[in-house]
């Protein structure tokens, strides 16, 4: 039976790679699956997964505008599964597709994004996600400055932790870091 997952974690957790795996296992059985990514992560190219181990991908990119339900209803293939990267950035009306494709469709969805942004305020895509998912799955890496538990993005700007401004400022190691709550709070800069 399809369902629709979220599969979370902070900065590092490894949430492209893991995309890029799932959809190698389902080709290497011969089997068909679409991978698309929003299309506010710019930081490569528009509409690729890259992964911070070097590994890159297409990707159907997915804008504000984008009717996810009604791209996948137009590939004329049958596919096995649709994989997206970059969740937090989807809107509301996006996640409604996706449930959509599962229980209209019979597809199963699997949403690989951030749950909280560098203020620890969810991300639209991440809250609805929460809310119509039918199964959840926490992806853990550690914190950058210790070895428990990252579970919050620190926003870096000059070497001093940000903890206001735009929600959304795409980077990677250079801006943001993966931490545990007390280092969020006193993170150990010089």
């Amino acid at each position: 039976m399809a369902q629709l997952f979220f599969r979370y974690g902070a900065m590092n957790s490894g949430k492209s790679i893991e995309i890029l795996k799932v959809a190698h296992n389902y080709e290497e059985q011969d089997k068909t699956v679409v991978i698309m990514t929003s299309a506010v992560d710019n930081r490569d190219e528009i509409g690729f997964i890259t992964s911070r181990m070097g590994l890159k991908r297409k990707a159907l990119p997915i804008y504000d505008t984008t009717n996810v339900y009604e791209k996948i209803l137009s590939i004329k293939q049958e596919l096995s599964c649709v994989l997206i990267d970059e969740a937090q950035f989807l809107r509301q009306h996006h996640i409604k597709e996706l449930a959509k494709i599962v229980d209209k469709l019979g597809i199963p969805v699997m949403a690989f994004g951030l749950k909280n942004d560098f203020r620890n305020e969810l991300f639209e895509g991440s809250k609805y996600l929460l809310l119509y998912a039918d199964k959840i799955e926490e992806m853990k890496t550690i914190c950058w400055f210790c070895a428990k538990k990252a579970i919050m993005n620190l926003r870096m700007h000059n070497g001093k932790p940000v903890y206001d401004g735009e929600q959304i400022l795409i980077g990677g190691n250079e801006a943001y870091y993966p931490v545990c709550r007390k280092h969020y709070l006193n993170p150990p800069l010089d």
